[in-house]
């Protein structure tokens, strides 16, 4: 079953890759921006390290690390993720009726329904930032690596949620597009640590939006920053959100009548 599911997934990106290269010239144009996006950010990181020595008591590897991990965690939602940003247009033109004809879960081609290739590239970038600054922070062990992986585990499951979330909104008002874009700029505040902002914002972005929970608890987990508490915690919101997500999908489904009612 789940050989047949990843089939389907390599089909449907294969599709979207295809036409996402006609233009061989615009798609080569966003590459590009999407590396000189990461570059000159790093670049400007690094210069106000250098000035300041530290940011929130961060060193520069540090930071290095926590926005390499920022850039992981960001574009692979994206990847996976990617037809979220076309369900908008599927519900409008009546294309999803016909996918809830088909034998697959109503759920599936909404969230898999043909990733972005091009996010590949920014993948590796940030892979090879995670593994150069991580092996240049002190005193990290081998349980530290174990939170590390674990919480990533963990991000990716709320970001699902989230995707779950603004799915079920598009079908109950087709408000795909400024929802996502929402989600796409709170996740941007998780770039560096929460330490930078002030109080409440920064348990409001922590804990009431959880992007903080999100984007930099891996980071502090493998620098050794996060009790075992706080791990159980952000395990406990990740599988919430998702639980949660998915009952919001069923009741949006049961709500949704077609394209023409």
């Amino acid at each position: 079953m789940i050989k047949r599911y990843i089939k389907l997934w390599w089909r449907f990106t294969l599709g979207t890759s295809q036409i996402a290269l006609q233009s061989r010239f615009g798609a080569s144009l966003f590459l590009l921006g999407k590396i000189l996006r990461f570059v000159f950010f790093l670049g400007f990181l690094i210069v106000l390290v250098g000035k300041t020595k530290a940011i929130a008591g961060y060193s520069i590897w540090q930071i290095v690390f926590f926005y390499a991990t920022f850039n992981f965690l960001d574009t692979m939602p994206q990847f996976f993720f990617r037809n979220v940003y076309r369900f908008r247009q599927q519900v409008m033109n009546g294309y999803f009726d016909n996918l809830l004809t088909k034998p697959l879960p109503a759920l599936f081609h909404p969230l898999f329904g043909g990733s972005d290739m091009l996010d590949l590239i920014i993948l590796v970038i940030s892979i090879f930032f995670i593994v150069f600054s991580g092996m240049r922070i002190e005193h990290v062990t081998i349980l530290d690596v174990f939170a590390y992986l674990l919480l990533l585990v963990n991000s990716f499951l709320i970001a699902l949620a989230f995707h779950i979330f603004v799915l079920g909104f598009g079908i109950l008002t087709t408000a795909v597009d400024n929802l996502i874009m929402l989600y796409r700029d709170l996740t941007q505040m998780g770039r560096l640590p929460v330490e930078i902002y002030q109080e409440p914002l920064r348990g409001l972005i922590t804990f009431v939006v959880p992007v903080g929970i999100m984007m930099t608890f891996p980071a502090k987990a493998l620098m050794g920053l996060v009790s075992l508490q706080g791990v159980c915690l952000a395990l406990g919101v990740g599988i919430g959100l998702v639980l949660l997500s998915l009952k919001f999908w069923q009741y949006a489904l049961k709500q949704y009548g077609s394209a023409s009612s």
